[in-house]
């Protein structure tokens, strides 16, 4: 069965960190470039970060300097390390895995929620 869960996710506050896993299961973790999206409700999905197979990285401008992905291959499990947590950081945060070829997404987490209190 293919199925990705989030976890790590909760009420920080300001300044704070969380770090968020994303658990794979069916064989689909490996080849695959890892992403981690986040939404507030009445706004689209947006791209957060972003790590292939091989390890490079990128990352939105909201992320860059506070946040850092990660992915551990053998134990089929990505990350997202957030640092210096910010109130407009507060959203549903969903991984995801792309399709063999790297253009759209093929899997989608159920989503962890991170509230960040002022």
């Amino acid at each position: 069965q293919v199925q990705l869960v989030e976890s790590g996710g909760g009420l920080v506050q300001a300044g704070g960190s969380l770090r968020l896993s994303c658990a794979a299961s069916g064989s689909i973790f490996n080849m695959r470039t890892l992403t981690w999206y986040r939404q507030v409700p009445g706004k689209e999905r947006e791209l957060v970060a972003g790590i292939t197979s091989r390890g490079s990285t990128d990352y939105a401008d909201c992320a860059k300097g506070r946040f850092t992905i990660s992915r551990d291959n053998a134990g089929e499990t990505g990350y997202l390390q957030m640092n210096n947590l910010k109130p407009e950081d507060t959203a549903v945060y969903y991984c995801a895995l792309r399709s063999l070829g790297g253009g759209s997404v093929a899997y989608w987490g159920q989503g962890t929620q991170v509230t960040v209190s002022s």
